[in-house]
């Protein structure tokens, strides 16, 4: 099967999956059903979107199958700091009630510390990938440490509120947060989908790149900043989802015979739209809520990511 064909099948489950999802059990209720559910789904799109885009451009530019923009540290650091504002602060500061003032913050902050982390690392430019991903995991197990020695000491009732935001939840998305994310992202993509060739190229290796012409290390550090801003987004509008990115990208790699990247991201876009309203619907009607999408998609996540490194060690 061509891989048109191919896109053609998962555009169609797309849709299939938005209009049972926006129009089942509506019973009349247009007016308000209706938009409520549209706000989720396009949550959910724009979601997939970050989360997809992001993790496919990271892997290309570590080469590295099994890795995710996660590793940098930025969901644990987006723990951090909605703890530290509820435990200094209280939960009914401003900055926890008003849920766009929360969003900015949390987009600012994380992206300051991409920034700040890629300019401490890339000061030198011998310093090589795997070195930024080292000090990136170091970062992230820090900043769980804090969050939970935080955790320990907060107030009960506080300590509620932070469990809220441990899990992704489509359930309570503001309206306003997803026009704000989506003007983001639109001129994020819009950017680096000039991007593409470059990135096919990226894919046969450094000094080959740089021998086809692409200006390898201004290229890395762009991507990487891209990365960084995208999964800051998605995980400020509905919270962290870590093995989400590992699991629909290479699902695109396994599903796609081409390498060029207009293809596999645009793939990987589609499955995750698929997944995330797919794998709603299925939490809203048949576990009626009693488990959260996120601890679903992490279950399957870390079975496929083990699945994954199982793969890489008998193929060596």
């Amino acid at each position: 099967m061509r891989d048109l064909h191919k896109m053609l099948i998962l555009v169609a489950l797309a849709l299939a999956a938005c209009g049972v999802y926006l129009f089942q059990d509506l019973n009349g209720s247009f007016d308000y059903a209706l938009p409520r559910r549209g706000v989720k789904v396009f949550a959910m799109v724009l979601t997939g979107v970050a989360i997809a885009y992001a993790t496919v451009v990271f892997q290309t530019i570590t080469h590295n199958r099994i890795l995710t923009p996660s590793i940098m540290g930025l969901d644990s650091l987006y723990m951090l700091l909605q703890t530290v504002l509820i435990f200094f602060l209280g939960s009914d500061h401003f900055t926890i009630v008003n849920k766009q003032v929360n969003f900015l913050l949390s987009i600012a902050v994380m992206v300051i510390f991409a920034l700040l982390f890629y300019r401490l690392l890339f000061k030198k430019n011998d310093r090589p990938i795997y070195f930024l991903l080292l000090v990136g995991i170091i970062c992230g197990t820090f900043f769980s440490s804090i969050t939970t020695f935080l955790q320990v000491l907060i107030d009960p009732n506080e300590f509620s509120i932070i469990q809220d935001r441990m899990f992704a939840s489509f359930n309570n998305v503001n309206s306003d947060l997803v026009w704000t994310s989506l003007a983001i992202i639109t001129l994020l993509i819009a950017f680096a989908w000039k991007q593409n060739s470059s990135l096919d190229v990226l894919t046969l290796g450094r000094d080959t790149a740089i021998n086809l012409g692409v200006n390898y290390d201004a290229l890395v550090k762009q991507m990487l900043v891209l990365s960084a801003v995208l999964i800051a987004i998605a995980t400020a509008l509905v919270g962290p989802i870590t093995f989400f990115g590992l699991i629909v990208a290479n699902l695109s790699y396994q599903f796609f015979t081409s390498y060029k990247h207009s293809v596999l991201l645009t793939g990987s876009i589609v499955i995750s739209v698929v997944a995330l309203i797919g794998g709603q619907w299925v939490v809203e009607r048949l576990f009626t809520f009693n488990t959260t999408l996120s601890v679903i998609i992490n279950f399957i996540g870390g079975v496929y990511f083990i699945y994954l490194l199982l793969k890489e060690s008998r193929s060596k």
